[in-house]
Formats: structure tokens, C-alpha cells, sequence
């Protein structure tokens, strides 16, 4: 294997990885600008309006040759995508976080790839063969993932001390998941995760009929900012929440909007359409991971043995759900290659052929 196919198989990863950083970055901000008082509705206005302002112009010139026709049926999905992602999936998202925490939300998103994998099956987006050693893995896998998301979410245990976070004062966090919101918080994120799991699976398949990454994210960004919009206004009946200065919650919508939105959007698009949704969200445990250590430091949130405990849980299962879609990949590849050699050695058969003994 020379440096280019090395390459091209390891970008993937790369590009997963880039966004669970992006996205760990993106929980710590927002709390700390809903903390500040932010309306949610706005934020996930001027989020999307953002993106739409970072991804149109490249949209407009990259693809203006390859963009497909827009159709009904192309808008429609546009416009359900729209309403699963920026306005229902970040709404409930910010509602939820800030009913209880960045630490408890990013470990309660783990159950996404489960979710994913259980609706791919369902619309039988996803192969399964229990005989199979790889179909094996992500069933193990997913049920490990779910095992340990509810290890964190369920056991707590004595609070772990670090150098970075020794001595700190953790009541911010205690009461934060003494609030009488705490369980409806917990509703309002599962729901998110559930209406960004079927963004996933709307989305792999509108790019099959509009296969234009960058278009298709900045129209989503466009039509999640004007339903986002009306529900903002409808919600938010004076015009002070929309009014922000130079602080944490320009910061949380100009991140957001260009980081989660925008650059994630495209990049999602891209590996989905070679490795499927179960990959892309495969990777979303790792946030929970770098967003416990970043929200112990900045956010003084504290970090418990039963979330240490579920991470190492998380871990191994996305391992294992990781190692199953790469066998299906490179099965995917061989009978791309099976079919190239034949199709190029092959000469096409004639009736006189098959009269042939």
C-alpha cells in the first residue's frame, strides 16, 4: 500500500476525530453562554445564520458545475432535515445541557451511535449477518456503548481528583444535578440525540438524489435559520435576547455556526457517503472523554468514578463497533475491485456463447 491509499484510508478517522474535538469545544461554550443567560432560541439562530454566511461562498463556487437540479422532493427533505437538526436536535440539545451539564450531556450522547445503528437496521440501511464476526462486533459493540453511557449516567461513585482540578470547588456542578429540571433535562437530550440520529439517516440518503456536500449543508443551515427563526420570535417576544456583546455568547454562536455547523456538516457528508451514518456517529463517544477533563478545568464540573468507569466501558465498545464497520467496508471495496477486474477482462457474452457446449 503506497502513501496515498494509506492516506485515503486513515482520512476518515482523521476528519472524526477533528470534529468530536470541535464539538467538545462547542459543549463547554455553550454552557458557559447559557450560564450567562442566553436565550437557546437565539443562539441556534445566529449559529446556523453563521454557518450560512461560512459555507455559502464556497458552496456557490466549488459546485456550481456539479449542483444537482433542486426538485420537490429534494426540498422537502431539505426542509426536514432542517427541522430534525438546527431546530429541534439544538434546541432541546441547549435546553437539556443547561438543565444539567456539559459533563452529563456529552456522556448521555453516547447512546447515539446505538440509536443510529438500531434505525439503520430498521430501514435496512445497515447489513447484519449474526454468522459473521464483523456483524458480531457492532452488536457487542452498540449494547457495551449503551452499558457503559449507563454506567455514567446511573452510578456516580466518590469524586476522582486530578492534578488540574485538586481542591477545586465542585458545588457549581452539585447543584446543578440537584435541580429539579435534572430528569427533564435528561428527556429533552434523549430527544436530541434521537432527532439527530434520524438527521443522519435522512441525510446519507438525500445524498444519494443531491450529491453535493457543500450545497446541501448551507440550504439546511439557510432553511434551519428561518424555521429557527419563527421559533425564536414565536418563543422570545421582546427584542433583549437577541441583543449579545463581545463575550461568551458571541463566542458560543460564532463557534458554533462555523465549528458544529458548518465545517461539521460537510465533513459528516464526505465520510458518509463512503463509510454510511453508523461510522460517522461511532466516533461521538470520544467527545465525552475530552469534554469531562476540558469541563473539570474551565467549568469546575467534577468528574466521578462512574464516569471514569463508563468511559473505559465506551471505549471498548466503540472499538468494537469501529472494527465491524471496517470489515464491511473492506468488503464493500472487494467487490468494487471484483467487479472492475471483470468488467476489464471480461469480454460481454453473445447469444452464439451461451449456444456454445
Amino acid at each position: 500500500m503506497d502513501f496515498s491509499e494509506a492516506w485515503r484510508s486513515v482520512k476518515p478517522y482523521l476528519a472524526m476525530i477533528f470534529l468530536q474535538f470541535g464539538y467538545a469545544g462547542m459543549y463547554i461554550v455553550s454552557v458557559a453562554s447559557l450560564k450567562r443567560g442566553m436565550s437557546h432560541y437565539v443562539l441556534v439562530v445566529y449559529r446556523n445564520a453563521v454557518a450560512v454566511a461560512v459555507i455559502t461562498p464556497f458552496a456557490l463556487y466549488f459546485e456550481r458545475k456539479v449542483r444537482p437540479k433542486m426538485t420537490l422532493a429534494i426540498f422537502l427533505k431539505i426542509t426536514a432535515l432542517a427541522v430534525l437538526e438546527p431546530v429541534l436536535d439544538q434546541n432541546f440539545y441547549y435546553l437539556g445541557t443547561n438543565y444539567t451539564s456539559a459533563g452529563f450531556s456529552s456522556a448521555l450522547y453516547n447512546i447515539l451511535p446505538a440509536v443510529t445503528f438500531v434505525n439503520a437496521i430498521v430501514l435496512r440501511m445497515e447489513r447484519i449477518n449474526i454468522k459473521k464476526r464483523h456483524s458480531q462486533a457492532k452488536i457487542i459493540g452498540t449494547l457495551v456503548t449503551v452499558i457503559g453511557a449507563l454506567v455514567m449516567i446511573l452510578y456516580k461513585g466518590p469524586i476522582v481528583e486530578f492534578i488540574w482540578n485538586k481542591g477545586h470547588n465542585h458545588h457549581a456542578a452539585a447543584a446543578g444535578q440537584s435541580d429539579n429540571h435534572w430528569l427533564a433535562g435528561t428527556f429533552m437530550l434523549l430527544f436530541s440525540c434521537f432527532c439527530w440520529s434520524a438527521f443522519f439517516i435522512l441525510q446519507s440518503h438525500t445524498l444519494k438524489s443531491y450529491p453535493a456536500e457543500l450545497s446541501l449543508s448551507a440550504l439546511i443551515c439557510v432553511m434551519g435559520t428561518i424555521l429557527g427563526s419563527a421559533v425564536a420570535f414565536f418563543m422570545e417576544r421582546s427584542i433583549e435576547p437577541w441583543i449579545i456583546g463581545f463575550d461568551t455568547r458571541l463566542v458560543a454562536a460564532v463557534y458554533s455556526g462555523i465549528m458544529c455547523t458548518g465545517i461539521a456538516f460537510y465533513l459528516q457528508a464526505v465520510v458518509m457517503k463512503e463509510r454510511g451514518p453508523v461510522f460517522v456517529t461511532a466516533f461521538n463517544p470520544l467527545v465525552m472523554i475530552i469534554v469531562t477533563v476540558m469541563g473539570s478545568i474551565i467549568l469546575a464540573e467534577e468528574i466521578t468514578l462512574g464516569r471514569l468507569i463508563g468511559a473505559v466501558v465506551i471505549v471498548i465498545g466503540l472499538y468494537a463497533l469501529i472494527w465491524g464497520k471496517s470489515g464491511d467496508h473492506l468488503l464493500t471495496q472487494t467487490k468494487e475491485d471484483t467487479v472492475e477486474k471483470k468488467g476489464a477482462l471480461e469480454l460481454p457474452k453473445t447469444v452464439e456463447d451461451d449456444m456454445i457446449v
